[in-house]
């Protein structure tokens, strides 16, 4: 469990990194400048609310300050890299929680992905038109044109046929 100063120096390390002042952050979050401050030294506890509204300003998970703070238990999907990670002795306890974050965020994104990918299938199928409407559809246009089977179709002859006829009457040589 994380002690208020570890979640304090956390939450500066934040800051510093998002590149932010104590004041800026204090706005953002909507808690005065000397509470933020008191909370970076260890010195105050503040609440899951309070956190929360420090993780939006640094745009950063509450989830992330709440197990910080105790308030969760870190929970990490088990499997061969979490192991992998957590048994290296040359990272540090903060290196290690950072790769897990940021591995834990490529698989969010990726399942994010697959069911915006599914979401899209489904909505093709429904979408794309059934064996049987598309049957219907040509027995519609089969019954439109079937009274036209009945009547003859009569072409006007060509406007050449009709000059090449005049032109044989009027010239005393014939084409072939």
């Amino acid at each position: 469990m994380a002690t208020s100063f570890d979640l304090g120096e956390f939450i500066r390390e934040q800051r510093r990194n998002a590149q932010i002042s104590v004041r800026q952050l204090a706005k953002l979050a909507g808690v005065s400048n000397p509470y933020l401050s008191q909370i970076e030294r260890g010195l105050r506890r503040p609440s899951a609310e309070i956190l929360q509204q420090i993780a939006k300003g640094l745009r950063i998970s509450a989830e992330a300050l709440y197990v910080q703070a105790g308030i969760l238990d870190e929970r990490i999907a088990g499997g061969v890299v979490v192991d992998a990670v957590l048994a290296d002795a040359t990272l540090t306890e903060r290196q290690k929680q950072v790769m897990l974050e940021v591995y834990d965020s490529f698989r969010k994104e990726n399942q994010r992905r697959h069911a915006d990918e599914a979401l899209v299938a489904e909505m093709a199928r429904r979408a794309a038109p059934s064996d049987d409407a598309f049957a219907e559809a040509v027995d519609a246009i089969d019954a439109d044109f079937e009274d036209l089977d009945d009547e003859p179709v009569v072409l006007p002859p060509s406007p050449s046929a009709a000059m090449r006829t005049t032109m044989t009457r009027h010239n005393p040589r014939r084409l072939p």
